[in-house]
C-alpha cells in the first residue's frame, strides 16, 4: 500500500487525471452527468494552458517540440464536445513520464544493478577476531574474509588455497571462475560456497569496481545527445498532421474531423522511444563488460568508418613471454635463465615478470642479490653468489664484456643480453603474442561496415609490422610519441573514428578520437577516464561487441520511431475519412504508444545475446571435438 501512495504521489499528474475521471464516472451514474462535460473540458484546458507556457518557453529557445500536437488536439476535442476524448489526451499527454520512468527503469537494469551492488562492508581479520568495517576503510595489505556468497569489497589476492567466484555481473562471463592462491580478485566479483581469506591490494576507491561504479553512474546520468533523434522529425510530423486534420475538416465541412485526426496524432512514440531504446543499449553493453558513457557514443559507434589500434596490450596481451634461451658456450640453460631471473627479481621492467615466471616453470631456486640496480632504460646490474650480473640491452651488457655478439631475431621478438662475471653469457628472446581473437575481431568490425583498419604505436616499425602482417592490416605507423598519435587520428578523413588502447600514454588519443575504447581491466585509470567506452575484461573482441550493440540500438531506436510515425499516420488517413471516432482514436494511440515502447525495449538484447553465446559454445565443442 505505502509503495502504491508514492507512486501515485511521484505521478501526481496521472493520478489527478485519473481522479477527474472517475469523479466524471460517478457522476454520470448518479444521475448529474450534466456537469461531467464542464469538469472534463475544464479540468483539460487547464492543463493545455499549463502545457502551454513550458511549450512556449521551448519556442523561445529555439526548440520546437511535439507538444504543439497534444494541445492543439486537447482544444479540439473540448472545442467539438469530445470531453471524453479530451481527457483521454490529457492521460496520455501526463502518463508520458510515467510510461518513460517504466521503460527507463526496465532498460537499466544491468546499469542499476552495477551500482546496487557496490561493496559497502568488509570482515577484517584482526589477529583472533573478525571486525566488521566499512569498505572505504580497507587498506592495502588487511587480511580478509570473504563468506560464501559476499561480494569481494576490494581489489585482492586470494591467500585460500582455491576459490570459485562468480566475475558475471563485471565481465559477462555466465559460468563461476576457478582461483587458486595467490589469483588477484576484482572487487565486486561475489565468492562460491565457501569462505575464503583474502589481502588487498588496493583501498576501495582505487579498486576496480569502484571505478567501474564511478563510470556507470556517469554513463547513467548522462542525457545523450541522440536522445534528440526524434527532434529531427517533430517538426515535419506536426506541420503533416495539423495539414491532414485541416484537409479533412475543409474536404468533410465537420470540424470534429479535424479533432478526430489530432488524437491520433499525439507524440508519445518520437518522444520516448529513442531515450529507452539508448539506455536500453547502455544496459546491454554493461551485461557484456562494456561500460559506454553515453548514447551518443553508441550512435557514433554505429556509423564508425575507421578503427585505429595500439599494439602492445591491445592487438597483443602486454605481456612478453620467454621464446627462446641462447647460452653461450661454458654456460647451460638453467644457469643462463637462474641468473637472469635472480637479477630480474629487483627490477620493475615488464619481461621481469615474464623471466621469473619462466623459472618457476622450470623449477629453478632464485637466489638472493649481495646488491642490486636498475639503471633506467639500460637493465638490471646484481651481485648473485659472488659474480656480476648484468642483464638489459646489448650495449650495456657489451660495456662489461667486450665478448658479447648481437643475436638474430625475428620481427615481433626482443633480445635481452647477458653478462656473467664479465663474460658474454648469451641471450633471452621474449615475444609479446598477438591476441588469440585479434583476428576475428578485425574481420567482424569490417563485417560491421568499417571501412579502414590501422595500428598506431609507439613500438618499433618491424614489431609492429609483423603484428599487422599476421592480422592483414596495411596501414601502420610506428615509434610514435603520444602526441605523434594525435595528430595521426587528427589526419584521418574517413569518420567517425574509434580508437582501441589501454594505458596511461593512450589517454592523449583516446580523447581525441571520435570514439575512444580503453582497455580498462588492467586498471588502467587515465585511458578510461579519457574514453568514451570503457572494456572491462581483457578481451579485444569486446570492441567489435561495441560497435554491434551501437548498430542495433540506432536500427531499433529508428524501427521504434517509424513504428509510432507509421501506425499513427495509417489511423489519421483512417479518421480523416470519419471511421475512427475521437474518443475511439485516443484508445488507438495508447496502444501506439505503449506498441512503440515496447519495441524500444528490444534493445536490451537479452535474448540475442543469449543466442550468441549458445551458437559460440556450440562452435567451440564442434572445434575442441574436431581435434
Amino acid at each position: 500500500m505505502g509503495s502504491f501512495v508514492a507512486l501515485a504521489r511521484r505521478y501526481w499528474a496521472v493520478t489527478l487525471t485519473l481522479t477527474i475521471g472517475l469523479i466524471g464516472l460517478g457522476l454520470a451514474v448518479s444521475g448529474a452527468g450534466a456537469v461531467v462535460p464542464w469538469i472534463f473540458s475544464a479540468y483539460a484546458l487547464a492543463v493545455a494552458a499549463w502545457q502551454g507556457i513550458s511549450m512556449v518557453r521551448d519556442i523561445l529557445r529555439g526548440h520546437w517540440g511535439l507538444d504543439i500536437l497534444a494541445i492543439t488536439a486537447i482544444i479540439a476535442t473540448v472545442a467539438v464536445g469530445e470531453y471524453i476524448a479530451a481527457v483521454l489526451v490529457v492521460l496520455m499527454l501526463t502518463g508520458g513520464e510515467a510510461l518513460e520512468s517504466y521503460a527507463n527503469n526496465r532498460a537499466k537494469r544491468e546499469l542499476d544493478a552495477l551500482l546496487a551492488r557496490a561493496p559497502q562492508l568488509a570482515h577484517r581479520i584482526e589477529g583472533q577476531a573478525i571486525v566488521e568495517v566499512r569498505a572505504e576503510d580497507v587498506r592495502p595489505g588487511d587480511l580478509l574474509l570473504v563468506r560464501p556468497s559476499e561480494v569481494v569489497p576490494v581489489d585482492a589476492v586470494l591467500r585460500a588455497d582455491a576459490a570459485s567466484v562468480d566475475q558475471s555481473s563485471l565481465t559477462g562471463e555466465s559460468v563461476p571462475v576457478e582461483k587458486i592462491a595467490g589469483d588477484p580478485l576484482m572487487s565486486g566479483s561475489v565468492n562460491g560456497h565457501t569462505a575464503i581469506e583474502v589481502v588487498a591490494t588496493a583501498s576501495a576507491a582505487d579498486s576496480q569496481y569502484q571505478q567501474i561504479v564511478s563510470l556507470v553512474a556517469e554513463a547513467a546520468a548522462t542525457k545523450a545527445p541522440v536522445v534528440r533523434l526524434a527532434d529531427r522529425y517533430a517538426v515535419p510530423f506536426t506541420l503533416f498532421s495539423l495539414a491532414l486534420a485541416s484537409i479533412a475538416w475543409w474536404v468533410s465541412g465537420d470540424p470534429v474531423r479535424f479533432a478526430e485526426v489530432l488524437v491520433l496524432a499525439t507524440p508519445c512514440p518520437l518522444l520516448i522511444a529513442a531515450p529507452v531504446a539508448f539506455i536500453g543499449g547502455m544496459s546491454r553493453a554493461a551485461r557484456n563488460g562494456v561500460i559506454v558513457k553515453s548514447g551518443g557514443a553508441l550512435e557514433k559507434l554505429a556509423s564508425t568508418k575507421t578503427a585505429v589500434f595500439d599494439k602492445t596490450g591491445t592487438l597483443t596481451y602486454g605481456a612478453p613471454a620467454l621464446a627462446e634461451i641462447r647460452p653461450e658456450a661454458g654456460f647451460s640453460d638453467r644457469e643462463l635463465l637462474t641468473a637472469v631471473a635472480s637479477a630480474e627479481q629487483y627490477s620493475s621492467h615488464v619481461l621481469a615478470a615474464a623471466f621469473i615466471a619462466a623459472a618457476h616453470e622450470h623449477g629453478l631456486p632464485l637466489a638472493e642479490a649481495d646488491w642490486a640496480r636498475e639503471e633506467a632504460t639500460n637493465g638490471i646490474r646484481a651481485q648473485i653468489e659472488g659474480r656480476e650480473v648484468l642483464v638489459g640491452k646489448f650495449a650495456f651488457v657489451a660495456s662489461a664484456a667486450p665478448d658479447a655478439t648481437r643475436t638474430a631475431i625475428a620481427p615481433g621478438q626482443l633480445a635481452v643480453y647477458v653478462a656473467i662475471g664479465g663474460r658474454y653469457a648469451g641471450s633471452l628472446v621474449a615475444r609479446d603474442h598477438l591476441r588469440e581473437n585479434a583476428g576475428d575481431t578485425l574481420a567482424r568490425l569490417t563485417e560491421l561496415g568499417v571501412q579502414r583498419t590501422m595500428i598506431l604505436t609507439g613500438d618499433a616499425r618491424e614489431t609492429a609490422e609483423h603484428i599487422a602482417a599476421e592480422l592483414g592490416i596495411t596501414e601502420v605507423q610506428a615509434e610514435l610519441l603520444p602526441v605523434d598519435k594525435v595528430h595521426a587520428v587528427r589526419d584521418i578523413t574517413e569518420r567517425p573514428v574509434m580508437m582501441v588502447g589501454d594505458g596511461v600514454n593512450d589517454a592523449p588519443v583516446l580523447a581525441a578520437a571520435d570514439i575512444g575504447i580503453a582497455m580498462g581491466a588492467k586498471g588502467a585509470t587515465a585511458a578510461s577516464e579519457s574514453a568514451d567506452v570503457v572494456i572491462l575484461v581483457d578481451d579485444i573482441s569486446r570492441a567489435a561487441k561495441a560497435v554491434e550493440i551501437g548498430h542495433d540500438t540506432v536500427r531499433i531506436a529508428l524501427q521504434s520511431i517509424w513504428l509510432g510515425i507509421a501506425v499513427s499516420v495509417g489511423l489519421m488517413f483512417v479518421a480523416a475519412f470519419g471511421l475512427i471516432p475521437a474518443t475511439a482514436g485516443a484508445l488507438l494511440q495508447e496502444v501506439v504508444d505503449l506498441a512503440a515502447i515496447l519495441s524500444a525495449l528490444r534493445a536490451i538484447g537479452g535474448r540475442r545475446d543469449a543466442r550468441q553465446a549458445a551458437r559460440a559454445q556450440l562452435q567451440r565443442a564442434q572445434a575442441s571435438g574436431s581435434h
